[in-house]
């Protein structure tokens, strides 16, 4: 009875491992959050929100994005070198990033209007060193389709991470407990991904000559790439500075708070069929065998998460002032509100890949730019208006956006045959 209940294709039962990871890996911090909401307050959360915004920048580029370029090589110690390529440029930024904070460290406190972050700041290059170890091993142990330790990677870093968050919440410690709870997740999972390549002796197949072939080979990737997710980062950082700065620190808490509890496990849930789907794009024979694997995935994804989006709209408000607390009441509107944005988001996220794999990632840079400068023209525009108006029209011209992404795809599978 079991076994016909197992998926019988290979992608399905893989997808299904990592999203099984997934779902555990952020069930724990979500059944906790209650907890969190209560021995931590809005303005914490809005502090957070500041610091994870500088990781999500700067932590996406810290590899140069040759991450990326591991899965492509046919033989191991190939991928080995793009690794050892990813992680000195890794060292580099993120020395670099340590050496502008401590120089304008000043100046960014004005830029962000903000006192609270001063000592934060230092910690930011820590944790985007972490996460370009972390991509480079993620990418790494997808090639070799461990799948179930990547799915045991995530659960490990969310028991880091509600542990010392949960510890040091209950001290009074403020945004710090968080920031340190984030710090130590990224720690623990680098570590459970290490070890399978640790059992490579990887070090010895490192050859500097073949690190600097790689650099040429996909030279491509730091020049368009990117640019692409320092655009997406500046969309997102961009979207909660703006937010800090023309309301206050306590409503991009709500907003962080609505973003993190709909938002981040769908994207972990996307980013699991996003390793698959990878994968399964990037040994298709031609293009129209990826436009096959495109509307297999748009097809299953929608008919999977219609359900949970629908509920997430109608009920978001009243539960999250259930859940969380009556304070918080206003991060389920804005929750219900962005319903249709996390839908599109988690739809198009995977399908992003397909323009690495067709050598386009200029088309997806030329998107970025556009997609980058939507919130930023809407925020400016409704700056006087109630912000919970101003997200309306936010979640809107974001839809709006993303599915004329969907159409771009579609459209340069067809052009480029």
């Amino acid at each position: 009875m079991l076994n016909r209940l197992r998926p019988k294709s290979e992608f399905s039962r893989n997808v299904l491992t990592l999203i099984t990871g997934s779902t555990i890996a952020q069930a724990l911090p979500i059944a906790i959050s209650p907890i969190l909401t209560r021995i931590y307050t809005p303005e914490d959360f809005g502090l957070f929100a500041l610091f994870t915004t500088a990781i999500y920048i700067f932590g996406s580029i810290t590899n140069g994005r040759y991450e990326l370029a591991i899965m492509l090589p046919r033989k191991d110690r190939d991928a080995i070198n793009i690794i050892a390529l990813g992680f000195t440029i890794n060292i580099v930024i993120s020395t670099l990033l340590y050496i502008i904070i401590y120089l304008f460290h000043n100046r960014i406190l004005d830029i962000l209007n903000n006192q609270e972050i001063s000592t934060l700041l230092y910690l930011i290059p820590i944790s985007t060193f972490l996460m370009g170890c972390f991509n480079l091993l993620r990418y790494f142990n997808n090639r070799k389709k461990l799948y179930k330790d990547l799915a045991k990677a995530k659960v490990y870093k969310s028991i880091g991470l509600i542990v010392v968050q949960l510890t040091l919440g209950f001290l009074k410690s403020g945004a710090i407990g968080l920031i340190s709870g984030h710090i130590f997740s990224q720690i623990v999972s680098n570590i459970k991904l290490w070890i399978n390549i640790r059992e490579l002796n990887i070090f010895s197949k490192i050859e500097r000559k073949k690190v600097l072939a790689f650099a040429r080979r996909y030279r491509k990737l730091p020049l368009f790439n990117l640019p692409n997710i320092l655009i997406d980062g500046f969309r997102v950082g961009t979207i909660n500075i703006l937010i800090g700065k023309l309301f206050n620190l306590s409503t991009l808490g709500q907003f962080s708070l609505a973003w993190r509890v709909v938002q981040t496990p769908m994207s972990l849930i996307g980013s699991s069929i996003s390793e698959i789907f990878f994968q399964k794009i990037s040994i298709s024979k031609n293009r129209e065998e990826i436009k096959r694997v495109v509307k297999l995935y748009i097809y299953r994804a929608t008919l999977l998460t219609t359900p949970i989006f629908v509920t997430i709209y109608f009920i978001s408000e009243p539960l999250f002032k259930f859940i969380f607390g009556t304070k918080w009441g206003i991060a389920g509107e804005i929750a219900s509100i962005m319903t249709p944005w996390f839908f599109l988001n988690f739809l198009t996220s995977p399908i992003s890949t397909i323009f690495i794999k067709i050598d386009k990632q200029e088309i997806l840079l030329l998107f970025s730019i556009f997609y980058a400068l939507v919130p930023l023209i809407v925020l400016l525009i409704f700056k006087e208006h109630p912000f919970i108006e101003t997200i309306k029209y936010l979640s809107i011209s974001m839809s709006i956006t993303l599915s004329l992404f969907i159409a771009l795809v579609f459209y340069t599978l067809r052009e480029e045959r």
